[in-house]
């Protein structure tokens, strides 16, 4: 930085925290007092004294503020307090990690002033000429006390940065209309999440990344409690410790854009076993505020362009704040920690790691699942991205996009991702509820094999292993009532036993005594907790019921919305109603569609090839281990990952990849090789064989072509070109005249096509008979021939070509080695011209250019 000052005043409402924590006896031979249990407290600077505290630590500049020299003294009691209590709790959510520090445990409430109106602070030696001025407004009084606001803003005249941090999103304060009036252009706000939606505001929480952001969006577009906000130049909200968005609007364009830690969602950095702490939002405006002082000081890029490397540090520096707590001995520490600003190379948190993205200004809610932040993050296409997970594991492919994981399960399907923490949150609520009178009941539907019962049971696991017992019972083998009668009384037992039993009702949907026959036998258990055994009624204690669909694949399906015939419907409805489906459903707490590794809903479903990959390396890691080397690379043929990734259907979804992999040769293999694989007639049993051969020799068929495909390539090219008098002769000899040189970028060009056509989400599939072939439209051409001389230019300089102002053979110089955009447009045309022929060419040597079936364009 250079040495230009900058000016900070920090203002807002005052409070004391006044904190009390218990320690063991001192000793047992002492005083009387000291063989007690020693109650402490202490008084710490709370909202705009703490925050003025850490913008100095976090910007290293002297700040003006209200100032209170010594706390512990004797305090007037008309500053406000809040009473909170301390408690030891581990630094980290890492089980190993047997480090502690002090945390709050409760907070007591506020002690407020017998006049009702905390005091206020004027501002030490204010400056009328601040650059940036942050206010802590907690609605505690300050924003209708103009006598105590900064110089700075007061003037009209003056136009300092102002960084609001609002608690109570209302626009009827004094100082939030003065704000508007005079300097609504400069003003930052940034109000907390949680805080919206205390006012009402519906915004989901903890659910997926891509629901939150378009609900804020949907909120900010529509909501007449936000109009006032959504007239800000700059609106920050942080979203926990985990994220925040950046809402702009220069009045020509609104725009969000959305910061996030892709392997935490909002919440999960902190868990319940690890306390709490106050001023993580101050600690995030400290961030921030650091950002902005170096926008005064250096000045040459937009403020946006600095609010979004300060969110980042606002990010990390809060999240840092927390793992320090008030450290392991509160009256040794000093609080807060100047190293929360300071990066460390062995901080477990880094800037780069927070993730951005826009999100899009979607006016219609029911489009929101469309949305997909992996396909915004990546540029490449998804089966590379498919490839590049079972290769290299997830976690070194997927650092920008948003994941999850549940014990085992591991998702980056936003649909499942929505579905699993929508149950894990039920089931976390009902678990801490004490007086449950009935089980909490959810539903699961899926495909047979893909998948119900290991992600709940998962998903269990990561909740509370030690309390959680699994049952299974499978009804479409129950016989009598007296079966079910049965397995309620284990339930019942193991309820008895302290545990909370996870009972797995699959194929509750199959027939008895008629379609959905088992359906009345679930009411009164499900509404009442009970069940009857002749004239005996028995509590079910607190359980979790998980209905798995055996018959029905989806919700939808189950409940017959997917019916599109009208008279076909009021049929289903009268029959399901006859069995009592809607009094089922109304009992009903949630319910998650699995997705295994099949396509669901026709092209909607753009992620099936994501949810293989990650299935595959999973089975990978677990069960064959020994072929990921040390580097954490998968040792498996290009055929065969091809044929695994690229198999249209799986007939038994997760059943039948996972057994190809058993049926395969592997226990002492280095790789997993073609020859590994069982014969056609054991695949058969789970996929199509023909396609799957298919697949698995793609790259040998067309790899036994190459040569071929670049002489037809050449031969098409001359044919075109020979009336060109401007083409070098070079290019339109024959082939077989050819220098080896030319010989060589030919076939490396053939080689290419495959993956050049992945860019625009086609394929090259074999097949038996001459296919007719497709002309791409003007875009794909653009993009293929960018792809194609960018390729072409790679080639060269690894063959040791350099730009030059002409072409040279002898000395390797060529004026066309230049980025695509530079390109002359009648060296592009001659690039057009080489991939307009390619559809024909590759037609010709039976090859099928096909659409990806999972690319984005089909929506």
């Amino acid at each position: 930085m250079n040495d230009k000052k900058v000016s900070i005043v920090i203002s807002g409402d005052i409070c004391i925290n006044s904190l009390q924590w218990i320690t063991d006896p001192q000793n047992n031979e002492g005083l009387n007092w000291q063989t007690h249990l020693n109650m402490h407290t202490v008084l710490k600077p709370g909202e705009s004294l703490l925050l003025s505290k850490l913008v100095a630590l976090a910007t290293d500049s002297s700040i003006c503020s209200p100032k209170i020299k010594y706390l512990e003294s004797d305090l007037p009691k008309e500053f406000l307090r809040s009473n909170a209590t301390l408690d030891l709790f581990p630094v980290s959510s890492n089980e190993k990690d047997k480090n502690k520090v002090y945390r709050v445990k409760h907070f007591m409430g506020f002690t407020g002033p017998s006049s009702g109106k905390p005091k206020l602070l004027p501002i030490y030696d204010d400056d009328e000429n601040a650059d940036l001025v942050i206010i802590d407004d907690e609605n505690n009084g300050f924003n209708s006390n103009e006598e105590f606001w900064p110089l700075a803003i007061k003037s009209s005249k003056k136009s300092p940065i102002v960084l609001y941090k609002m608690n109570n999103p209302i626009s009827s304060s004094d100082l939030w209309k003065h704000l508007e009036k005079f300097h609504i252009e400069n003003t930052i706000v940034v109000i907390n999440a949680d805080d919206l939606r205390s006012k009402g505001v519906n915004i989901s929480k903890s659910l997926s990344w891509e629901r939150t952001s378009q609900d804020f969006v949907w909120q900010i577009n529509n909501n007449p409690n936000l109009a006032f906000l959504a007239k800000c130049h700059h609106l920050i909200v942080p979203f926990g410790l985990e994220g925040a968005i950046y809402y702009r609007n220069d009045r020509s364009v609104a725009e969000s854009r959305l910061y996030f830690l892709p392997y935490e969602f909002e919440g999960g950095f902190v868990k319940d076993t690890q306390g709490k702490m106050y001023g993580l939002t101050s600690c995030f405006v400290a961030g921030l505020s650091r950002s902005i002082v170096s926008s005064k000081k250096h000045n040459k890029k937009k403020l946006s362009y600095w609010l979004s490397k300060g969110i980042r540090e606002g990010i990390v520096a809060a999240q840092k704040y927390f793992i320090e707590g008030f450290g392991k001995n509160i009256e040794e520490f000093t609080f807060p920690n100047p190293a929360i600003f300071v990066e460390d190379e062995n901080d477990f948190i880094y800037k780069e790691h927070v993730q951005d993205v826009k999100i899009p200004n979607e006016s219609d809610i029911n489009g929101y699942s469309r949305w997909y932040i992996l396909e915004d993050k990546s540029s490449a296409n998804l089966a590379e991205i498919a490839y590049d997970i079972v290769k290299n594991g997830e976690r070194k492919v997927l650092k920008s996009i948003p994941s999850a994981q549940f014990g085992k399960l591991k998702t980056v399907d936003r649909t499942e991702i929505e579905s699993y923490r929508s149950i894990k949150n039920l089931m976390l609520e009902y678990i801490s509820t004490t007086n449950a009178v009935r089980p909490l009941s959810i539903s699961v539907f899926g495909t047979p094999g893909s998948g119900k019962s290991f992600g709940i049971m998962e998903i269990a696991a990561s909740i509370a292993p030690n309390l959680i017992k699994a049952l299974n019972f499978n009804l479409s083998q129950f016989r009598t009532t007296a079966d079910l009668i049965n397995s309620f009384h284990k339930v019942r037992d193991l309820s008895l036993e302290g545990k909370v039993p996870l009972v797995f009702f699959d194929e509750f949907d199959s027939t008895f005594e008629g379609n959905l026959g088992w359906l009345k036998y679930f009411l009164a258990p499900m509404q009442d907790g009970v069940f009857r055994e002749g004239d005996a009624i028995h509590p079910i204690g607190k359980a979790i019921f998980v209905f798995g669909g055996g018959t029905s694949s989806s919700f939808k399906e189950f409940c017959g919305e997917d019916i599109t015939d009208e008279m076909e419907q009021k049929q289903f409805l009268k029959a399901f109603k006859s069995a009592k489906g809607p009094d089922f459903i109304s009992r009903l707490r949630g319910y998650v569609n699995i997705l295994g590794p099949n396509q669901a809903n026709g092209q909607l479903d753009q992620l099936f090839i994501i949810r293989r990959a990650m299935l595959l390396r999973s089975l990978l890691e677990r069960k064959e281990p020994h072929l990921i080397n040390e580097k954490g690379e998968a040792q498996i043929d290009n055929g065969v990952l091809r044929a695994l990734l690229k198999i249209p259907r799986y007939k038994h979804e997760s059943r039948s990849m996972e057994a190809i992999l058993e049926m395969s040769m592997l226990n002492k293999a280095k790789k997993w090789e073609q020859s590994y694989l069982p014969s056609r007639e054991q695949l058969k049993l789970h996929v199509d064989e023909d396609q799957f051969l298919r697949h698995l020799m793609h790259d040998a068929f067309f790899s036994e072509k190459i040569e071929s495909l670049a002489k037809a390539i050449h031969q098409k090219y001359i044919m075109l070109n020979k009336d060109n008098k401007n083409i070098d002769a070079d290019f339109i000899s024959p082939w077989d005249e050819l220098s080896e040189d030319l010989k060589s970028s030919n076939m490396d060009h053939a080689k290419h096509i495959p993956r050049a056509l992945l860019k625009i989400n086609y394929d090259v599939v074999s097949v038996k008979e001459t296919p007719k072939y497709i002309d791409f439209t003007e875009d794909e051409l653009e993009i293929l021939a960018n792809y194609e001389h960018t390729r072409w230019c790679l080639h060269r300089k690894e063959a040791g070509w350099t730009h030059g102002r002409v072409k040279d053979i002898d000395r390797k110089t060529d004026p066309a080695l230049v980025p695509w955009d530079l390109l002359p447009d009648d060296k592009k045309n001659k690039v057009y011209q080489m991939v307009k022929i390619w559809p024909e060419i590759l037609s010709s040597a039976n090859f099928k250019i096909e659409p990806l079936k999972f690319s984005s364009d089909n929506y």
